[in-house]
């Protein structure tokens, strides 16, 4: 019956020490996640930034054609 208990007790501080380690990785995962996306998100920005002035035609074409669709119904 002792041992018994022993392995128990084993098997349960085993079981913690894992699902420690585990909730561990998640929020590393989590934070890395989060730098990725900071990190592209800056780059876009940037770009968006500098092309600007090109991107503006575009952006006014797709609104005057939404504009023209949207006034037709």
């Amino acid at each position: 019956m002792k041992n018994v208990k022993r392995l128990a007790f084993l098997y349960l501080s085993r079981i913690a020490t894992r699902s420690r380690r585990f909730g561990h990785c998640r929020g590393q995962t989590l934070v890395e996640y989060a730098l990725i996306l900071s990190i592209i998100s800056i780059v876009l920005v940037g770009v968006i930034v500098n092309l600007g002035h090109q991107i503006t035609p575009v952006y006014s074409v797709v609104v005057s054609q939404l504009a023209a669709a949207e006034s037709s119904h």
